[in-house]
């Protein structure tokens, strides 16, 4: 898919990723960008872009409902979304409270749920379209420390899968964007070791924004602007259980760091 031309819609694109995503697809001639986010930088980004402002809630069916009709009754059409919001996990294990598993599942996931709900029957009426799924490399991998993260991002992959399983053949594209550590405000507020495993090889959101355009042109379904991850992800689908000792490893360093 190449981006020119294209009516784009960006979820967290306040700061980021999605700033980052949508300043990249202005520079590739999109007509029009939709930034989406809570966060009043809303509106300074898409001055930037020359787009729209739209503040919702995307763990809110209703306020993501109104967001693609808005969208499809003034441009005619939604060529990409990108369900690119999401939130950390926090430092939680089995003491997590539900309420907290519940925040997090409804922005990591169900807000996934409720744009593909929204925006693909428009897309397999014209025969086309693209949604790209923003996840992690947790969501491939694991995610020391919050169990949380880890299981909303695997999940997210899941269903950007079973999308992309279910209509391909629809004319509907998918890919799955799954970053590593990421200079981000997510990255910032994360627990002190997660910092410290992925602060090193943290890339800027200009590289990510990089690789997706990239990722789009080549309509590959998983996206890893750390190339890396490839090969860990190569590695625990060839020896499961030698991949989870050497997360167990990993895990005790950061243990013994802390204490």
């Amino acid at each position: 898919m190449l981006i020119q031309n294209a009516v784009v819609v960006v979820t967290g694109g306040a700061s980021g990723i999605g700033r980052a995503l949508c300043l990249r697809f202005a520079r590739e001639n999109a007509r029009h960008i939709v930034v989406v986010d809570r966060d009043e930088r809303v509106d300074e980004v898409a001055r930037e872009v020359g787009g729209t402002a739209r503040r919702a809630d995307v763990s809110v069916e209703a306020e993501v409902d109104r967001l693609v009709r808005d969208t499809l009754a003034e441009h005619g059409a939604i060529d990409l979304f990108c369900s690119n919001a999401g939130i950390g996990g926090g430092s939680g294990g089995l003491d997590t409270l539900d309420a907290d598993w519940q925040r997090v599942w409804h922005v990591n996931v169900m807000a996934h749920i409720y744009a593909a709900r929204a925006v693909v029957p428009s897309m397999l009426a014209a025969g086309s379209g693209y949604l790209l799924q923003t996840a992690s490399a947790a969501g491939l991998l694991t995610q020391i420390g919050s169990a949380p993260y880890a299981v909303t991002k695997h999940a997210a992959v899941a269903f950007a899968e079973w999308l992309a399983v279910t209509y391909g053949d629809q004319g509907l594209r998918v890919s799955c964007l799954c970053p590593q550590g990421v200079r981000t405000p997510m990255l910032d507020a994360a627990s002190e070791a997660v910092r410290e495993l992925l602060g090193d090889t943290a890339i800027e959101p200009d590289a990510v924004a990089d690789a997706v355009v990239n990722g789009l042109a080549d309509e590959r379904f998983l996206i890893l602007p750390h190339p890396e991850v490839g090969e860990y992800f190569r590695r625990k689908a060839d020896d499961y259980d030698r991949w989870i000792r050497g997360m167990r490893r990993l895990q005790r360093r950061i243990n013994d760091a802390s204490n």
